[in-house]
């Protein structure tokens, strides 16, 4: 092969596709039975603007270019998607200045927000309590099952294929090219040779990275974070996503709409101490969920919250350092290896964006 991507998440599926439009044998390793089933499958499904990224990182840029990439493509190819806007609330004196530090960061970005005085956030969201906002146009939401089905159509249109119940176990410099050892369900080993091998396997990419031999210096640390998510067994009165000021490793508990106009609140943060995820949502956490939803929304029925999913932010530490931005990382003693790490949000809405990142490192 051309290239080999270890993992058919939807950033790996992104930069599949980018390798195999341009005419590059490609094969998609995934060692679920079907792509997408963790951190691309357990998030927000949200299409985010660029507001609150660091300005000048990587994640700033190729959200705010992914994001009209990824627009274009959910048109061309009809993946479900809807701009509905977002609504970052202020509901104290220091979430006023917060959002003002926002104001300025997306700005810095490229994104343009509009200030919202409370009278103006209510003609909005009348059920809504804050003292201002900030109003995001451009934030959506996005089928991100779909999405990871076109993407895998587009590869397989150009040639390539993803193969799923394969899990990488070594990735060995051989020469002039790499070779990947699988173990598919059944126990039978194998292996396959590429001139490149990009290793986009989001929560498995340190274990991934720890197999490759010669070894790779300096692969970071695990600080994964968990999120869990409730449902609301009832309709609100929202046609937004509403958003509090960020916390320390997340947004907020927030309420998104799913596209049947569902809602549903999360993700909240726990970091966890192994490297192992944890998918429980403990009902009990409905209680804490309802007293922060309640400082915007306080016309929520805290008996209606029902727990739904969790997921797991592939955070990583770099000596020691909480990364707060994406990590592409290449070593000159390895040539034709990348290796992907700390892809969180906003990675779905930055995928296209950075495939081509990726592409164009590795061409």
């Amino acid at each position: 092969m051309d290239v080999i991507v270890i993992g058919a998440g939807v950033v790996g599926l992104a930069i599949a596709r980018r390798f195999a439009i341009a005419g590059q044998s490609v094969m998609v390793l995934e060692q679920h039975p079907t792509p997408g089933q963790e951190t691309s499958s357990r998030n927000s499904e949200v299409l985010h603007a660029g507001i609150y990224y660091r300005p000048g990182s990587l994640k700033a840029r190729l959200c705010v270019r992914g994001r009209e990439q990824l627009v274009a493509y959910c048109q061309q190819r009809q993946v479900p998607h809807r701009l509905l806007g977002k609504l970052i609330l202020a509901t104290d004196e220091p979430g006023e200045t917060t959002l003002a530090k926002l104001q300025a960061t997306a700005a810095a970005n490229g994104v343009s927000l509009e200030d919202l005085s409370q009278p103006q956030v209510a003609k909005l969201e009348p059920e809504v309590a804050c003292r201002r906002a900030l109003w995001s146009p451009n934030t959506g939401i996005i089928d991100s099952h779909a999405l990871m089905l076109a993407f895998q159509a587009d590869i397989e249109a150009h040639g390539g294929d993803v193969v799923c119940h394969h899990r990488v176990e070594r990735v060995m410099k051989q020469g002039d090219h790499w070779q990947v050892s699988v173990v598919d369900s059944d126990g039978e080993r194998s292996q396959i040779e590429a001139t490149r091998v990009i290793n986009a396997a989001g929560l498995g990419a340190l274990a991934v990275a720890r197999s490759v031999a010669p070894a790779l210096p300096d692969v970071p640390s695990a600080a994964y974070a968990k999120g869990c998510y409730f449902g609301y067994s009832g309709q609100l009165p929202v046609s937004h996503l509403l958003y509090p000021t960020p916390e320390p490793g997340g947004l907020g508990i927030h309420l998104t709409l799913d596209l049947n106009g569902q809602p549903r609140f999360g993700p909240d943060v726990t970091f966890l101490d192994s490297d192992e995820p944890d998918y429980e949502v403990d009902p009990a956490r409905a209680i804490e969920f309802a007293r922060a939803v309640q400082t915007y929304l306080p016309g929520i029925d805290p008996g209606k919250l029902v727990p739904s999913y969790a997921g797991v932010r592939p955070k990583v530490r770099l000596s020691g350092t909480l990364a707060d931005d994406f990590v592409l990382s290449t070593s000159p003693a390895h040539p034709g290896l990348m290796n992907l790490f700390g892809i969180e949000s906003p990675g779905l809405t930055a995928s296209m964006a950075l495939a081509d990142d990726v592409f164009e490192q590795m061409r």
